[in-house]
């Protein structure tokens, strides 16, 4: 293991908090049945030839937002004469670094496909892996240093379809000032659940909501975390609510929104006593701002994610060429963010 990446291991480490432990609420999602998708659609059947192994490093396969963003790659590969292999990272960086290692040594596979859990991590093996001629295309999670950004900071890498942390911080931040705007607040108290507060995904969510809510009404009174966990969620929310009753509005993930509606309900409530804004896109934030329940949801897309990194991954395989950077939300209507007037024109990609 070379220093930098020993030094990018540590770093997560400290950026993470508590310890993967907890962490790995994350995969506690996991116990709901995945549901219908809505990024399989359109899968190419014109990439076929020699048979192809691919070699996908999920962040972690027990996990509902994973879920169909795998099942979306196997769906293109599959129709195209290519064979998937999972190696399940299970929300560890040290593991997936070492996972490429292994399909790298194996000499078994002609693309892997990475789904980072932190970037700066693997960026090393990545390398490694290029340098020994396998095509690699990165999906979801930013592959590098930058979470600002989704151009691709890899050299040699064929494809990179992710979504940028701080764009989802800049949206989920303009949505609660919308929110806050609706109800005439001034100002407009939120509590804030962070997923996991220190990881670098965090921070740079947390720093775009900071810059979209500048000089508005908005004022954080209350932070708390989730893990991506409903559970967690309906705790730290249960305990912000008591301490805070002049709480306005409540903003997280779909999952932390999941435990707040809990937290509410269990003190006599109904979610429509605050207002609620989210992200991730699931099929429960999408039903829940139809129902007017949840003021907005900032979209995320897993399974479009899986069908354009296979696709991609099997374009360069095939002899198409580097595909560069790719954006997934490219097709969505209202940039990717559902509102009451707009949630007829999404459908959830992941449960939540």
């Amino acid at each position: 293991m070379s220093l930098s990446r020993k030094t990018g291991l540590r770093r997560f480490g400290a950026l993470a908090g508590a310890s993967l432990a907890a962490v790995s609420a994350l995969a506690l999602t996991a116990c709901a049945p995945a549901g219908p998708v809505g990024g399989c659609t359109g899968v190419p059947t014109d990439l076929g030839g020699d048979t192809l192994e691919i070699a996908y490093i999920s962040f972690a396969v027990a996990n509902t937002y994973d879920e169909p963003m795998l099942a979306c790659a196997q769906e293109v590969a599959a129709a195209n004469n290519a064979n998937v292999t999972v190696f399940d990272g299970n929300l560890d960086p040290a593991t997936q670094a070492t996972l490429i290692e292994d399909a790298i040594a194996s000499g078994q596979y002609d693309g892997i496909i990475t789904q980072p859990i932190y970037g700066p991590a693997i960026l090393d093996v990545v390398g490694e892996a290029i340098d020994a001629g396998i095509t690699v295309v990165n999906i979801d999670q930013i592959l590098g240093e930058d979470f600002t950004t989704g151009a691709t900071q890899v050299d040699g890498l064929s494809a990179n379809v992710v979504f940028v942390p701080y764009d989802l911080g800049v949206k989920f931040g303009q949505q609660i000032v919308a929110a806050c705007k609706s109800q005439n607040l001034d100002p407009c108290n939120i509590a804030y659940l962070h997923d996991v507060k220190a990881s670098a995904i965090g921070v740079a969510l947390w720093d775009g909501f900071t810059e979209a809510t500048k000089g508005s009404p908005v004022k954080v009174v209350a932070e708390g975390e989730t893990f991506y966990n409903p559970a967690a969620a309906q705790t730290a929310v249960a305990d912000i609510l008591t301490a805070n009753p002049d709480i306005d509005l409540i903003a997280t993930s779909d999952q932390g929104l999941q435990g707040a509606a809990l937290a509410i309900e269990a003190a006599g409530g109904a979610m429509t006593d605050y207002l609620l804004v989210g992200y991730g896109g699931s099929q429960w934030g999408q039903a829940h701002v139809a129902s007017g329940e949840v003021f907005a949801d900032v979209l995320q897309a897993p399974a479009t994610e899986g069908k354009l990194g296979m696709i991609a991954l099997l374009q360069a395989l095939r002899g198409k060429g580097d595909q560069g950077d790719i954006d997934p939300f490219k097709a969505f209507p209202n940039n990717g963010v559902i509102t009451k007037d707009t949630a007829s024109q999404f459908t959830g990609e992941w449960v939540g």
